[in-house]
């Protein structure tokens, strides 16, 4: 169950494209995980190119056959990364001022997770945003 704490520049807009592109990015944690580990995750066969075009609906999802409870502690900080990527679009690229807007906007939101927890999420979620299809 997801409780999301809003910035105030969220709005229905990125509520809906959030809504479009958040199983692409979960199939994409799961195979991340099963790269990287050899006892989690679930092997998907999705790489980026999978990833960029379920979010961009270029490509249809497939079903998930096995909830994540992780993704319930990673979604939070991917869908406030992936938003504030189209927010602040002056900002091109993640660096060390874009972090430093980020963590001080993450942590006036009181989400119950610090920015530690989160910010590998949130610069997941906003690079994610930031990918072009080929």
């Amino acid at each position: 169950m997801n409780h999301a704490v809003n910035p105030r520049w969220w709005d229905d807009h990125k509520t809906s494209g959030w809504d479009r592109v958040k199983e692409a990015l979960r199939r994409d944690w799961e195979q991340t995980k099963a790269d990287f580990t050899d006892t989690k995750g679930q092997e998907l066969n999705q790489d980026v190119g999978d990833t960029v075009k379920q979010a961009l609906g270029k490509q249809p999802i497939p079903p998930r056959y096995a909830p994540n409870t992780d993704w319930d502690q990673v979604e939070p900080g991917l869908r406030y990364g992936w938003g504030a990527a189209s927010h602040y679009n002056d900002h091109t690229d993640w660096d060390d001022r874009v972090e430093s807007k980020l963590r001080e906007e993450w942590n006036d939101l009181k989400s119950g997770r610090t920015w530690d927890e989160a910010k590998s999420a949130v610069r997941r979620g906003w690079e994610s945003a930031r990918r072009k299809v080929s």
